[in-house]
């Protein structure tokens, strides 16, 4: 058997392929590109645009391999309104037809899928366990949701598909959005929150969800979805406050009426203008934390990272970075 990660010199792939190597496990990362990462060595690369399905195709899947779907479009860059929905598409859906049709094609049954927490949409319930209902707010969440709905069907045919729904992903190369709040920080400006800061906010480190995807492996890859996010997530004024302290800044947090803060960034992304993605702004103040205790039940999953080690972390990488360290030397988009 082998393990073949589609995606995989991507951010999550680039530490699931070590994990599956130190197993003593043969891996194959398909890929648009190849980095100089040291796995190489062991592992195989093939190069793979996910779009085209002579290229999936060409992967050569077996019918005892385990397959693994990393590719994927994210949030940053943002996209202008009329440009989202061939953005996300494409990679997210059409990708994911494609890598399952290959599977089909192959008569191979094992897949490990990534989605998104953004498939939920606005809270309904708190904490967000796996069955909270769905509703997308934007075209990211929903291509991502489609996908979710493809690994029914096939579920139906015999496939076991194991999904994957992380919050805002971070770690080492990843910096995204947070690149902005960085930069504030640095240059001892306020640092406006979408109301008043007292809700939560839940990151999920990228060590941890490599993980998750191997348990899933491990488990037999079940017919399920797991949530992934840290545990004990703090509240935003929490987690900045001790950003500010730690980066010795002046840096004052300003709540805001966040339905004023909304409508403005709706009026925004109106006009071709957008700050920030729908997906991400109109949940910003809501109680907006997911349930991981399945994974825990269920592949014995119990994620490792706390939230403000790892904005701290993050920062650390950008002053690197700033300084012209060789830190998080490969950077990918954040989600």
């Amino acid at each position: 058997m082998k393990h073949i990660i589609f995606g995989g010199d991507g951010f999550v792939g680039r530490h699931l392929a070590p994990k599956l190597l130190a197993d003593g496990e043969t891996v194959v990362v398909a890929d648009i590109v190849k980095s100089d990462l040291p796995h190489y060595g062991k592992a195989k690369f093939v190069q793979c645009d996910v779009t085209d399905p002579a290229a999936v195709a060409a992967v050569a899947i077996a019918p005892d391999d385990m397959v693994y779907n990393l590719s994927a479009k994210m949030l940053s860059p943002i996209q202008v309104r009329a440009k989202r929905h061939d953005f996300f598409y494409p990679v997210n859906y059409h990708g994911t037809v494609n890598i399952i049709g290959a599977m089909d094609k192959a008569g191979a049954k094992n897949l490990v899928h990534f989605t998104t927490d953004m498939i939920y949409g606005h809270t309904v319930t708190y904490p967000m366990t796996e069955d909270h209902p769905v509703s997308p707010l934007g075209e990211y969440g929903q291509s991502k949701l489609d996908t979710e709905m493809l690994a029914a069907e096939w579920r139906k045919r015999g496939m076991n598909i194991s999904l994957f729904r992380p919050r805002l992903i971070i770690g080492p190369g990843r910096l995204g959005i947070l690149e902005k709040l960085f930069k504030l920080v640095d240059m001892n400006l306020p640092v406006p929150m979408i109301g008043s800061g007292k809700n939560p906010y839940q990151f999920i480190s990228v060590f941890d969800c490599a993980q998750a995807a191997r348990l899933a492996w491990k488990a037999g890859v079940p017919n399920e979805a797991y949530n992934l996010g840290s545990l004990n997530p703090p509240p935003v004024r929490t987690l900045l406050g001790n950003l500010v302290k730690h980066a010795g800044s002046r840096s004052l947090l300003v709540p805001t009426p966040g339905w004023a803060v909304k409508r403005t960034l709706d009026l925004l992304d109106l006009l071709n203008m957008p700050l920030m993605d729908p997906e991400q702004y109109l949940i910003a103040d809501e109680m907006c934390v997911l349930d991981v205790s399945k994974g825990g039940r269920e592949l014995g999953w119990v994620p490792q990272y706390r939230d403000e080690d790892m904005l701290i972390a993050a920062y650390d990488e950008y002053r690197a970075k700033k300084a012209g360290d060789n830190v998080g030397a490969h950077h990918v988009p954040a989600e």
